[in-house]
């Protein structure tokens, strides 16, 4: 089956126009479409047309594996009439916990090929976080690696068990399935009955709760699936390139830039697993393999800038990031190194990517760039509600509503949730929660979560702008910045800080940094206490501050590890 000609003029489009910003902007409308499905309408023509081409390459460290797009397309299929014979149809829920395994994007394409809804997890939940998605999301069956499977043991449903990998015969009796069951089934017929409506749900994806308990994110057989063309526009993906992201499946960017984005381009996903993160094997890796397009999230980015990067990889084109806002002191490092500015982008779970800096467009040092083809961008004054010029909640227009936009939260898989729906959605825009600031030339630079930033002395301080300053020092690796109670400011903001190797959390550390953010920040901007410690994250690796609050807000006494700006003389 040939792919989907209206996507495929999209596509063609936003790769024409990749570097004419204003044409693409202009030109650009979301297809649409009564009936679509990503794995028969897209995928399955690839195959047809690059049979040979590589569409998956995982490198592990003692192998590799390739497969082509033709190979990818049969295994898929194999693996749909599996699930189908273990009882799942269309609309049911299927829990995905795997790392970066092949099986991951078979059983992805082939769960699409159903109109099975799939809940992807990350291998690190831990046994109650998977008894919640089970629960909440009215989990069918379960998918997981075989060394995963004791963490299911006290969960109670009625949901059917498989396993990837070597399931022991005691998980065999006790009724888990073997994935490998699914190469039985190669070489038959590649059409399933029934059809994917576009409105269908496809995807529901807990977020990784850096403010709150995790959402359930729903989306469809298009918002992603068609919606990520956004995303390929602003990666500047072409066929045939070498994409490589650094994400661990389970969370929204691994779909964006490991499944959707680059295959809607016709490009391979590059996929590496580590055991140990190492800056300078991933550098090889870059050479080796002729990476033209690479996505990291900024923490990748902070540890490479530490290693020698003097070795430019020959074929890199394109270099991302993506997850949380980029610190500019580590876009201008690389820079200086590689000749190639790495493109800050912004969106969410519950949308593709709707700001960044695609190719050839002007790049301002610390903005997220400007509004992607198909959204309009509406900033709110988080207090009154009031449109604003310079700066406010990010929010999306819905009239049209662009295509990538979730349809909504759920409460549980089957029962919307009302509440945080009625707040995402009030006066007739989405709402991001994220705060920004907007020039004249419309480019949008990142304040923090209105949930983050905070008064102190009257002044409203965002926690990122002086966490970019921190990481230019060369002490610091890693920065977060809270209030801190203070008797005659309200509050101070304070700097749990992430050394740098080479460095002792002692005074002299805490002087040095404290005397540069006095030189770079204005008085009623400057961090008043530091205190060196581990950041808490999410398991997508998102700096928790929430968690930091609070625990500034419950601290009675100062903490021994603590330092304060009065305990010096400058």
């Amino acid at each position: 089956m040939p792919v989907n000609p209206h996507v495929r003029a999209a596509r063609d489009f936003l790769v024409k126009h990749r570097e004419d910003y204003e044409t693409a902007v202009k030109g650009f409308s979301w297809p649409e479409l009564p009936l679509y499905n990503f794995a028969t309408d897209w995928f399955d023509g690839l195959a047809e047309e690059r049979p040979d081409d590589t569409a998956l390459w995982v490198i592990d460290s003692e192998r590799q594996t390739r497969l082509s797009f033709a190979d990818l397309a049969s295994r898929s299929v194999a693996a749909a009439h599996w699930l189908s014979s273990c009882g799942l149809r269309r609309g049911d829920r299927l829990l995905l916990v795997l790392g970066n395994v092949v099986p991951l994007w078979e059983i992805m394409l082939a769960a699409i090929r159903l109109g099975v809804v799939v809940i992807p997890a990350t291998p690190q939940l831990s046994a109650a976080d998977l008894a919640d998605r089970v629960d909440r999301g009215g989990v069918a069956m379960v998918i997981a690696d075989a060394t995963d499977v004791a963490k299911f043991a006290l969960i109670r449903s009625g949901s059917i068990r498989a396993a990837v990998g070597e399931p022991t015969d005691a998980d065999l009796s006790a009724g888990w399935l073997s994935y490998a069951d699914s190469a039985g089934h190669l070489g038959r017929d590649p059409h399933f009955p029934g059809a994917s409506k576009a409105r269908d749900p496809l995807l529901l994806y807990f977020t990784s709760g850096t403010t709150a308990q995790p959402k359930l994110v729903e989306h469809t057989q298009v918002s992603y699936p068609i919606g990520h063309l956004s995303t390929m526009y602003w990666m500047g993906l072409r066929p045939g390139d070498v994409h490589l992201n650094i994400s661990s499946p389970g969370w929204a960017k691994h779909a964006w830039s490991n499944f959707f984005s680059p295959w809607l381009a016709g490009a391979t996903v590059l996929v590496y697993n580590y055991d140990r993160f190492d800056p300078a094997e991933l550098l090889q890796v870059l050479e080796r393999a002729g990476v033209t397009t690479f996505c990291a999230p900024p923490t990748v980015w902070r540890m490479l800038v530490q290693t020698d990067l003097t070795q430019v990889p020959a074929s890199l084109r394109e270099v991302l990031s993506a997850g949380e806002p980029l610190n500019p002191e580590v876009i201008a490092r690389v820079e200086q190194a590689w000749g190639l500015t790495i493109r800050d982008g912004y969106g969410q779970t519950e949308t593709s990517a709707q700001v960044g800096n695609p190719p050839g467009a002007p790049i301002k040092p610390g903005s997220m760039g400007r509004p992607l083809p198909g959204f309009q961008v509406v900033l709110l004054d988080p207090a009154t509600g009031a449109e604003s010029e310079t700066e406010g909640e990010l929010c999306l227009r819905l009239e049209p509503r662009p295509l990538p936009l979730m349809t909504g939260y759920k409460e549980r898989a089957e029962q919307f949730d009302d509440e945080k729906n009625g707040a995402a959605f009030a006066g007739d825009v989405y709402h991001t929660g994220d705060v920004v600031s907007r020039d004249a030339e419309g480019y949008l630079t990142y304040v923090g979560r209105a949930d983050d930033v905070f008064k102190a002395s009257d002044y409203r301080i965002s926690p990122f702008e002086l966490e970019s300053v921190l990481i230019e020092h060369a002490a610091v690796a890693e920065a977060a910045v809270v209030p801190a109670p203070d008797a005659l400011r309200l509050a101070v903001p304070k700097a749990y800080i992430v050394l740098a190797s080479g460095f002792s959390p002692d005074s002299e550390t805490a002087r040095s940094i404290l005397a540069y953010v006095r030189e770079q920040l204005a008085p009623y901007k400057r961090i008043r206490r530091i205190e060196f410690a581990e950041l808490p994250k999410t398991v997508s690796g998102k700096i928790r501050r929430v968690e930091l609050r609070a625990g500034e807000m419950s601290r009675e006494h100062r903490s021994s590890a603590e330092f304060w700006d009065s305990d010096f003389e400058f």
